[in-house]
């Protein structure tokens, strides 16, 4: 007995090392973790860069000015079925070096979205803040399609659909402020304008010339996505960004109306029939003074219209005087901005009208 001992040790210890052996086989991951962390880090990046799963988004989303040490950079994507099918900066550093800094960085850094699917894009040498900046405006932008993926809203994709006058943003040119409205119904632009347009001297030339075909060329694209107009750069330049303000309210109000719509029984339309609400619109600045209108709106309708400031002093009380009872009363029967003006009172007709759109923009329509 005691001359087996040694061989049975040895047996025991052979056992227990394939044994050991056997469940550590049985135990090692299919594949390495660290290459499986990345994989799944690289599929997040894609899904982000395309909307997220279990939506298809299609449209046009602009992402957040990013401000630079060299001046604002803005991206904006246009998504179509989830796949980013073209990048560009609607916004970039200009003057001085800025110019050959962003005419080299930014068609590299547009062509690499699209490549990449994602705001991991490279950055270019000799302009690390334009190249910073721009991948934090994609990014915003990245982020409202995934938002719009999740709620449903992505344009062409989801139920709701913005009807209405939506008012974009103010945009400051080198000559002029630029600012645009457009009329919206199923969906599509049916009409758009220029509440305001750079004007005096060579600009009421350039301005009546393009205006008309930047409108035109907005209902017939039904986007920002238009050409500029030669010899009118600035102001083409200025209308598409004022112009996708406006349609980005258009798609918030889409699905602001999709969500209240989803109520049971009391509809908004019967709580805003029953009530009126008083709306301020923001103050409008002609050449002879401010302008700023309040209305009264019940069921959808303007039911009262009011100056609570006009230009006043000199000449300027009688002009007043004159023009405001008829904008007043032209606001109520018409329901709208869409008024004439007073002749002899222009300035102030068109500040009126001015403040009277942003009223209804915040009275909802």
């Amino acid at each position: 007995m005691r001359k087996s001992h040694p061989l049975r040790r040895v047996v025991l210890a052979t056992a227990a090392t394939v044994s050991g052996i056997v469940l550590l086989l049985s135990l090692k991951p299919a594949s390495d973790p660290g290459a499986a962390q990345a994989a799944g880090a690289g599929a997040q990046a894609q899904e982000a860069a395309q909307g997220g799963a279990g939506a298809v988004v299609s449209g046009t989303m602009t992402g957040d000015a990013a401000q630079t040490q060299y001046g604002a950079v803005q991206v904006r994507i246009t998504v179509v079925a989830n796949k980013i099918t073209k990048a560009e900066a609607v916004q970039a550093p200009k003057g001085g070096t800025s110019d050959q800094k962003t005419a080299l960085a930014v068609p590299k850094l547009n062509a690499d979205v699209v490549a990449k699917q994602s705001a991991n894009v490279d950055t270019v040498s000799g302009a690390t803040y334009t190249s910073e900046g721009y991948k934090k405006s994609l990014q915003s932008a990245i982020d409202k399609a995934n938002a719009s993926a999740g709620s449903g809203q992505g344009q062409g994709s989801g139920s709701a659909q913005a009807s209405g006058p939506f008012t974009g943003d103010a945009v400051q040119t080198q000559y002029g402020a630029v600012q645009v409205r457009i009329t919206v119904a199923g969906g599509k632009i049916t009409k758009a304008e220029a509440v305001q347009a750079p004007k005096g001297g060579t600009s009421d030339q350039k301005t009546a010339l393009s205006v008309p075909k930047l409108n035109q060329e907005a209902v017939a694209a039904g986007s920002a996505d238009i050409d500029s107009v030669s010899g009118a750069t600035y102001t083409s330049e200025g209308y598409k960004k004022s112009l996708q303000s406006a349609l980005d309210k258009a798609k918030a109000g889409a699905g602001a109306s999709s969500g209240s719509g989803s109520g049971s029984g009391s509809g908004n339309a019967g709580s805003g029939a029953a009530q009126a609400k008083t709306v301020t619109g923001t103050v409008a600045q002609t050449q002879y003074g401010p302008v700023q209108v309040r209305i009264t709106v019940a069921g959808k309708k303007i039911t009262k219209a009011e100056a609570v400031q006009a230009p006043k002093g000199g000449t300027s009380d009688q002009k007043t005087e004159l023009s405001i009872p008829k904008l007043n009363q032209e606001a109520v029967a018409a329901g709208s901005a869409d008024i004439d003006s007073v002749s002899g009172a222009t300035y102030t007709s068109e500040g009126y009208k001015k403040s009277l759109q942003s009223a209804l923009d915040q009275a909802g329509g």
